[in-house]
């Protein structure tokens, strides 16, 4: 069950649902997704590259320009830099992307660096995408490494709401903001089903729930390194408040995307403490197995080694007058006993005695 507290009537309708990207036009630049043109909140124009949007807004200087790409060229960079004045240093990191998340502010331009997650039923696993975004007076920018977050979902919806959208690039930026902390919510719904399925597998004695625990545990690091700094961005983003004019609206919007998102870093965090407290049970309990299956083995061993004991006992009692009876049944004639009245007598009770006494000894020793 969500704990989220009802949100404004535009904010509802900003909620990412599960659409079909837009499908790309074909004269598009290959890693520009979409480019378009708005004039107080509505579209006024879609151009098909990167120069013809320069040139557009250059001309209508009250316009936004709101460019989507993904995994640019490095050309196609240093032509945003050129035409927005975009910090070097931002432009390097948007190229080279596996940047944690960060916000930066270069003169009028903000930087900020998103991850987004989203949960893949098939393999069980947690996906993770990297998105830059350049927010300027007149401009945003949207660089994209991966498969998330949809922003063509973010694009219809502020362009179903006109009011918001003429608030310019900050209320894009703040929802593209919303947009990836929602993401989230599948993610650790997903995560929560693992874990349980984990505890089942665990006490069920599965042999191969310790690697499914080890994966799992690396994607928590993963979800930690997303989440965990987007608090402290969005707290920075509230602290300029009022030095740079926002919105009401939008400073509600702000405050209710950081409760979201700290009440997924603590999810998170409590996810990566369960998975540590399963994998010390997990290791308790195949130690404790180990220990029973050693206990086991050497039980058979002891009962073996006794059995043995007793058949070498009775063999050594049966092999003593086996072989008296071997020695005087040569039938040798010089053997001093062949002629002796007593020699039979004697040989029987030498079997007798030497029987009687190897009895006695291995009896003593328990071995019988």
């Amino acid at each position: 069950m969500s704990d989220r507290r009802p949100r404004a009537a535009w904010r509802r309708r900003l909620d990412p649902q599960p659409e079909a990207s837009a499908a790309r036009p074909p004269s598009v630049e290959p890693s520009v997704v979409q480019s378009t043109l708005y004039r107080d909140g509505r579209r006024v124009a879609s151009p098909s590259t990167l120069a013809e949007t320069f040139r557009q807004l250059r001309e209508h200087p009250d316009g936004m320009a709101w460019i989507g790409l993904q995994r640019p060229t490095e050309e196609e960079l240093h032509s945003l830099a050129g035409e927005f004045d975009l910090h070097e240093l931002a432009v390097e990191d948007a190229r080279e992307a596996h940047q944690r998340p960060k916000l930066e502010r270069y003169g009028d331009t903000l930087f900020v660096v998103l991850r987004a997650a989203r949960y893949l039923d098939a393999p069980e696993e947690v996906d993770f995408g990297e998105l830059h975004v350049f927010v300027g007076p007149d401009f945003l920018i949207t660089v994209r490494h991966g498969a998330a977050p949809d922003l063509s979902a973010v694009r219809r919806r502020m362009e179903e709401n006109p009011d918001l959208l003429a608030l310019g690039p900050e209320a894009v930026l703040y929802a593209i903001l919303d947009a990836v902390v929602d993401g989230y919510a599948p993610v650790v719904a997903g995560v929560q089903n693992d874990i349980d399925e984990i505890e089942t597998e665990v006490f069920g004695g599965d042999p191969a729930v310790s690697r499914r625990i080890y994966e799992l545990s690396r994607e928590m690091v993963e979800f930690q390194r997303a989440t965990r700094p987007l608090v402290g961005m969005l707290h920075a983003l509230m602290a300029g408040f009022a030095k740079y004019g926002t919105d009401e609206e939008l400073q509600r919007y702000l405050r209710d995307v950081a409760d979201h998102v700290t009440h997924t870093s603590e999810r998170v965090d409590g996810f990566r403490q369960a998975l540590t407290d399963i994998l010390t049970v997990n290791a308790t309990l195949v130690t404790q197995q180990q220990n029973a299956e050693m206990r086991a083995l050497a039980e058979a061993g002891f009962e073996q080694n006794e059995e043995i004991k007793k058949i070498s006992a009775w063999a050594a009692i049966l092999f003593a007058p086996t072989l008296v009876g071997t020695v005087y049944g040569m039938n040798f004639e010089a053997m001093p006993e062949l002629a002796w009245s007593l020699g039979y007598p004697f040989a029987v009770g030498l079997m007798a005695v030497v029987c009687v006494s190897l009895y006695a000894i291995f009896k003593r020793r328990d071995w019988l």
